[in-house]
């Protein structure tokens, strides 16, 4: 198999391990949803994730509705939750503040649902999201997720494009693992079923990005996965005051996609790695480029060359030296036409 090696620097400190998630006590009333809402420092975004599944809400016997507060120093979350919720929403605060991953597994560990939708705090689900996902899954028990295609949106809260379309029909997607990528899935889109998370563990402490991404690629190498076509869901884009916004001025995205590389080669069947890993070094590289190339779009020199100097010492590849270069030059003539 050709492994990927890291230096040391960049490489994962310590032995690839997934948070355990135990399974629920027998005698817990158990719903079929689990909708599970982490949040920090978030207000009206917060109430709009809230109302689009109060909407639909199933009632308690059917669809836990769950607030996870990551230890928001700046807005009680808790009242917001109780005014919009008005008793149905239950809510929860984490004693500190556990980071994105940590929060997320949270909520995965306080779910009682069989099927848990973790949405974040600025996004939202249309009419139909967990009455349709639901008729599906309950015909299709081997099926570890799901996902529906989604609505790409503004900040404020306008409808941009959508998804790709992966089947016309709703079904079993085929060759799953090969299609995923940066991008491919968004948050809002995916519910996963608890047995899963139980079985594979939560995600990956060991990436500050693209943690979902490992997690989808995790459960498709074990679990097939459901599509439905009709866009049910919406995920927002923040591109002015997101954490995704300020990951991309760092070398996160950079070193996370390294280290996504190698937990990836910790779990691919044999018989099959040498082939994803070739497909997924390829698809992490584009992405790679595509964030330096942004900063340079904005100006952002300094922190362009300090990914450019990250990136070489994770794939000092001439695939990698050939984009740096062809990314330059779009930057220097970008600048004369503007």
């Amino acid at each position: 198999m050709n492994l990927i090696q890291l230096p040391d620097r960049i490489a994962l400190s310590e032995p690839i391990e997934f948070p355990q998630i135990e399974p629920i006590s027998e005698g817990i009333h158990r719903p079929f949803w689990s909708v599970m809402i982490p949040t920090y420092n978030r207000t009206k975004l917060l109430v709009e994730a809230l109302e689009s599944v109060l909407a639909q809400d199933l009632g308690p016997d059917e669809m836990q509705i769950e607030v996870v507060d990551n230890c928001s120093p700046d807005v009680d979350v808790e009242a917001l939750v109780k005014e919009v919720g008005k008793g149905r929403v239950s809510f929860y605060r984490r004693p500190f503040n556990a980071g994105q991953v940590g929060n997320w597994n949270t909520c995965i560990n306080r779910a009682r649902g069989h099927w848990i939708h973790i949405l974040h705090d600025d996004d939202i689900v249309l009419p139909g999201f967990y009455s349709r996902l639901r008729s599906s899954l309950e015909k299709e028990p081997s099926v570890g997720a799901a996902l529906c295609r989604y609505i790409y949106m503004d900040e404020e809260g306008h409808w941009q494009y959508l998804s790709e379309l992966e089947m016309r029909t709703p079904g079993i997607l085929s060759d799953w693992l090969e299609r995923l990528g940066p991008g491919v899935i968004q948050c809002p889109a995916v519910v996963v079923k608890r047995s899963t998370y139980e079985k594979l563990g939560g995600f990956s402490l060991q990436l500050e990005y693209m943690f979902d991404m490992e997690m989808w690629m995790r459960i498709a190498v074990h679990y097939p996965f459901w599509y439905e076509p009709k866009p049910l869901a919406c995920y927002r884009s923040l591109t002015s005051i997101s954490g995704t916004s300020a990951l991309f001025k760092s070398d996160v995205p950079v070193t996370s996609s390294y280290r996504l590389l190698v937990i990836l080669q910790s779990y691919i069947p044999e018989k099959i790695a040498a082939k994803l890993i070739q497909i997924h070094t390829e698809k992490l590289r584009i992405f790679s480029i595509v964030v330096i190339r942004h900063n340079i779009s904005q100006g952002n020199f300094t922190i362009s060359l300090n990914q450019i100097k990250t990136l070489l010492k994770c794939d000092p590849s001439f695939r990698i030296i050939k984009g740096i270069v062809g990314s330059f030059i779009w930057g220097v003539k970008k600048s004369f036409t503007n």
